[in-house]
């Protein structure tokens, strides 16, 4: 049971790491780097499209990452 989450976990992390290199850049200019960002706290718009279909398969991936840590920890510890 253990060498299979194993092998799950070892699949998903490679997974993650393509979702998250999948997912589009956002570009910062200067003066954001100067005010922290704060122009952009009320500016936030909602993600559409393709940024939002990664952004909830990122997430997906990482509760079932966490998951199967969680999973692993118990299994060993039995």
């Amino acid at each position: 049971m253990y060498s299979l989450l194993m092998t799950i976990l070892l699949i998903l992390s490679v997974v993650i790491i393509i979702a998250v290199m999948m997912q589009p850049a956002k570009t910062d200019n200067a003066m954001s780097s100067l005010t922290g960002g704060a122009g952009d706290l009320f500016s936030k718009q909602k993600s559409r499209g393709f940024e939002a279909f990664m952004q909830r398969v990122t997430a997906v991936l990482l509760f079932l990452f966490f998951a199967i840590t969680i999973a692993m920890v118990y299994v060993s510890a039995h």
